[in-house]
């Protein structure tokens, strides 16, 4: 019904950059929240930064002033800048989006994520 297609993972030195990429698709009515999520070996899956569909923000203090979120509605991207990496942001970056997707003759929200892409940064 929906897919969530994620790009850009890769190795990055520290101090690097990376551009993520997270595409929706299927049954789309409307996308609200989208976001970024990321899980290291061994630690819980935390939230990077969220992007609501009027373009208000919101990241995790870690990721401030390195990490840019944004989103292109026409194409139902949505697209995480980071520059600055460090080692500790290894990890599979995940993305999410908050769909609303119509089911017979009603419309409901749907939390969906994506297969996660691996972002390795070496000191």
């Amino acid at each position: 019904q929906v897919q969530l297609v994620e790009s850009g993972g890769g190795l990055a030195q520290a101090g690097g950059s990376l551009r993520l990429s997270c595409a929706a698709s299927g049954n789309i009515f409307t996308i609200n929240r989208m976001g970024w999520y990321r899980q290291a070996p061994g630690k819980q899956r935390e939230l990077v930064a969220t992007i609501t569909s009027g373009g208000s923000t919101n990241y995790a203090d870690s990721m401030k002033g390195r990490f840019t979120i944004s989103r292109d509605n026409a194409k139902n991207t949505v697209y995480l800048q980071m520059n600055s990496l460090k080692p500790e942001d290894t990890a599979v970056y995940y993305c999410n989006a908050q769909i609303k997707v119509v089911t017979g003759t009603s419309v409901r929200e749907v939390a969906y994520w994506g297969q996660g892409t691996q972002v390795t940064v070496s000191s």
